[in-house]
């Protein structure tokens, strides 16, 4: 069995999809659940977390062949150095590094760069919002006036750090300004062979649900719908012209193996707000959804073939797998105030609840405690049951 090493914040979806592939999961992440442990050869907690550090507990993991997740396209350098192991530092031949299943630190640098991305669809002719790195002058300011912005992190990641810019104020180094759409948020899922695309998913993203806990820009979650469904109107336009936008951006920038992007959806336009490119949250309800490999599609991608999957027919067919038919959705549960979790060993057994802590873990206020899953015949049915799913937790 060939060992992988599987490093982000959170991992634990990528290695599940890993170890029902058949592949042995060492799994470096900030929190090391349950549900992790359950299915890895190890796993390796990097508390407090960060992406330097996370890649440097990696150096001793006994494997050739890595992958990130999120967080790692904000660190290039982190990257670089996650695919250095132990051996390599103790004097193997010059250059010998480890295997990467995924998109380069160069490529990351170029596609994670806001202002770049922007002005390429832009000139591609795909709607875009407006992204500037410094303040609108004077007269745009003005009070009426119709475009407002979001202060974002250029290291963004699932709305952390974003929030309202209001006139005035400066914009510190590290951040830009994208002009706020009013909209439907939803999401793309697609694989890449740095020159064409198979889309894997479509889902409307849940932001900051109070009734899950966040607050702000938070990712909440995400929800597959069916067809036609009036939480994500006029889709079949979205899903078009979103795929228009992967393939222009694989084309661009060379992306490889499974990636996502974040858009707001306007009269059937979605309007890109953020590529990810790497395993993204909605990814594991395809697998849901459409029985389909998120870990054997993103391997077969980096060795230049693409998946037979038709995403349109697999949503009109209404799926085939374990999950077939109707919505099928994930949302994070954020804490509401610091709590001590009690026996949490029971969770492993429901399958509708994942990302479970280990007893005695102390979840401190508007963290995430764990992810829970619900299905339903509607996009809004399904919401319901991820609320009430929630409130059990």
């Amino acid at each position: 069995m060939r060992q992988i090493l599987v490093a982000g914040v959170s991992v634990r979806a990528l290695a599940e999809s890993a170890a029902r592939a058949g592949y042995g999961v060492i799994g470096v992440d900030g929190f090391s659940d349950l549900d992790l442990r359950a299915v890895a050869v190890a796993a390796v907690r990097c508390h407090p977390y960060s992406a330097r550090d996370a890649a440097r507990l990696a150096r001793d993991a006994p494997c050739d062949t890595v992958i990130y997740t999120s967080n790692f396209e904000n660190d290039p350098a982190a990257i670089a150095e996650l695919l250095r192991s132990r051996r390599a530092l103790r004097g193997a031949p010059s250059g010998h590094k480890r295997t990467l299943w995924g998109n380069t630190p160069a490529v990351i640098r170029r596609v994670r760069n806001p202002l770049r991305l922007a002005k390429l669809l832009a000139r591609l002719g795909f709607a875009v919002p407006a992204v500037r790195a410094t303040a609108p002058g004077a007269r745009s300011t003005m009070p009426g006036a119709a475009q407002e912005w979001l202060l974002k992190p250029k290291a963004s990641g699932g709305g952390q750090g974003v929030v309202v810019w209001h006139p005035g104020e400066r914009v510190p180094r590290g951040f830009v300004l994208q002009e706020r759409m009013r909209g439907v948020p939803g999401s793309i899922a697609f694989v890449a062979d740095g020159r064409d695309v198979v889309p894997l998913a479509l889902s409307r993203q849940l932001v900051g649900n109070r009734s899950l806990g966040a607050t702000g820009f938070r990712y909440s979650g995400s929800v597959l719908v069916p067809p036609g469904d009036a939480m994500l109107p006029r889709d079949g336009e979205i899903l078009a012209r979103a795929t228009e936008l992967a393939v222009a951006v694989t084309r661009a920038f060379g992306l490889v193996g499974v990636n996502g992007i974040d858009f707001i959806a306007r009269g059937g336009v979605p309007y890109p707000v953020e590529v990810n490119p790497r395993p993204t949250g909605s990814m594991e309800l395809a697998e849901r959804a459409y029985g389909i490999s998120i870990f054997a599609t993103h391997v077969q991608a980096m060795r230049g073939k693409l998946p037979e999957f038709d995403l349109v027919r697999e949503r009109l067919a209404g799926g085939r797998g374990r999950h077939a038919g109707g919505a099928v959705g994930k949302a994070l549960v954020y804490a509401r105030r610091t709590r001590k979790m009690r026996d949490t060993t029971r969770w492993l057994a429901d399958q509708s609840v994942r990302d479970i802590p280990p007893p005695g873990s102390v979840i401190l206020a508007g963290r995430p405690i764990c992810t829970v899953f619900a299905e339903g015949r509607t996009g809004a049915a399904c919401l319901e049951r991820l609320i009430a799913r929630a409130r059990r937790v």
